[in-house]
């Protein structure tokens, strides 16, 4: 969401270009949000992501009390990462709701997670 949205981060580009291709829905969780809107860090950027938001794009998905144990697990499995609560969240979600593609510059890391011992389709 920062590449999107923040001129100035070096995967601007490839990252506006990538999600105009892509046909899949684009989701989020709001853990991922929290981390967006503390790294985009100026008021005009992270008004552009709550506008986003308004109009469900991304759509964001929920996750409910239910969901808190096996984050803190995903986050236990890879600590030798480590793995942040986005992170966790998002693979949670991906494992939860069947979804295998991930669109991140963190390759380092989702290159390592694992979706029922599979590895995510990452976009750009």
């Amino acid at each position: 969401m920062v590449a999107l949205l923040s001129p100035r981060d070096r995967h601007h580009r490839s990252c506006r270009q990538a999600l105009r291709r892509v046909r899949e829905e684009f989701v989020t969780v709001w853990p991922a949000i929290a981390e967006a809107m503390h790294l985009l860090g100026s008021p005009k950027l992270q008004d552009l992501l709550w506008e986003s938001l308004l109009e469900e794009s991304p759509r964001v998905l929920p996750l409910a009390s239910g969901d808190m144990d096996a984050m803190r697990q995903l986050m236990q499995k890879y600590a030798d990462r480590p793995m942040d609560l986005a992170d966790a969240a998002l693979v949670h979600v991906a494992q939860r709701d069947g979804i295998r593609t991930v669109f991140t510059v963190d390759r380092s890391d989702f290159e390592v997670y694992r979706v029922r011992g599979q590895t995510f389709k990452i976009l750009p």
